[in-house]
């Protein structure tokens, strides 16, 4: 059984150092003791001990995947940082027994209070509130006018948080593993039913990611291991 031991004081200090260098970046003007308390805070979010997989080793896959997928492709400072920023407030609430769409819409609503009592800009609250929005389906598609201008920050955000499924085939075992614990108040048959249907539908779409790096590298994998769970949940 996996569990959500605690992350190295090392690593935690690593992602302090990454947060504060964007908040830096988008929130020049934001006192220093404010942009330390809102990291706490986020870690603390992060670390909650009922995460399995909404945690912080899920927060340090997506910066990580945001950042390989920036490099692949030139573009502006604010629109990776616009991308890792939506990484740190896209899961801040999370409770595995919440209404469909309610953590979303709690983290959206959190991530504007927030980033505005920074001093971020409004247009970018906009942004990365809307990307927080956006994972309720993960439908670029469907998203509000203003993302139009941020396509690429949109798919960038998007494929980093799909990164793992297309993981190594042991980290995938142990995100679908994580995934089970979160929601072990659900009798097994009713899982399997609701994970099913999440799962089919990824693999009735065209493609699952939206950057071309993601695409090439990371799709195939991504649909084997999904039709590899698939098998198993139906068996």
């Amino acid at each position: 059984m996996t569990t959500n031991s605690p992350a190295p004081a090392a690593h935690l200090e690593s992602l302090r150092r990454s947060w504060l260098a964007d908040l830096e970046f988008l929130a020049p003007e934001a006192p220093q003791h404010l942009k330390v308390a809102e990291v706490d805070f986020l870690l603390a979010q992060w670390s909650q001990p009922h995460r399995r997989y909404h945690s912080v080793q899920h927060l340090t896959e997506v910066l990580t995947a945001v950042d390989e997928l920036s490099a692949a492709r030139t573009g502006d400072a604010v629109s990776t940082r616009l991308a890792r920023v939506a990484g740190w407030y896209h899961d801040l609430a999370y409770d595995p027994q919440a209404a469909p769409g309610s953590n979303e819409h709690r983290s959206a609503t959190m991530t504007r209070d927030h980033l505005n009592a920074l001093g971020v800009t409004r247009g970018n609250v906009d942004v990365v509130e809307s990307l927080v929005t956006m994972t309720i389906n993960h439908d670029l598609d469907g998203g509000p006018a203003h993302l139009a201008s941020w396509r690429h920050t949109a798919a960038v955000f998007h494929d980093a948080d799909l990164w793992i499924l297309s993981s190594p085939t042991d980290r995938y075992r142990e995100y679908a593993e994580q995934v089970r614990q979160e929601y072990a108040h659900v009798p097994p048959t009713l899982f399997r039913q609701g994970r099913t249907a999440i799962l089919a539908d990824f693999l009735t779409r065209p493609v699952l990611y939206r950057t071309d790096l993601a695409q090439r590298q990371w799709e195939s994998r991504a649909r084997e291991n999904v039709a590899a769970e698939l098998d198993r949940l139906r068996a």
